[in-house]
């Protein structure tokens, strides 16, 4: 298993959806980790487990823009079926990451 836990190698105050809302963006976050990471998981044939915890919270829309992505790179089906998220904290981001996944956009 490859793993992410964001608090400790992305940030601990997680901004908005892409790089023009600011730093520690959702976008920012999908390309410098979550997409590489992802691949490499898909590449070993293991899962890639992301650890939300330990943040001060999470913008909707980092959580849409950086899975939103994943998912539109990778398929819904694989990205939900490879991943496992870890919100002990807030455990409803688990279910709104899994529409992200699987949202289409354009």
């Amino acid at each position: 298993m490859i793993e992410i836990k964001i608090k400790t190698e992305f940030t601990f105050t997680p901004g908005a959806r892409d790089y023009d809302d600011g730093k520690e963006s959702g976008q920012e976050f999908y390309e410098k980790l979550l997409k590489n990471r992802f691949q490499e998981a898909l590449d070993q044939g293991v899962k890639l487990k992301v650890d939300l915890d330990g943040v001060e919270g999470y913008p909707s829309s980092f959580l849409s823009e950086s899975f939103g992505l994943l998912g539109n790179k990778f398929g819904g089906n694989v990205v939900w079926s490879n991943l496992i998220i870890v919100s002990n904290e807030v455990p409803k981001y688990i279910r709104k990451i899994e529409e992200y996944v699987f949202k289409k956009r354009e």
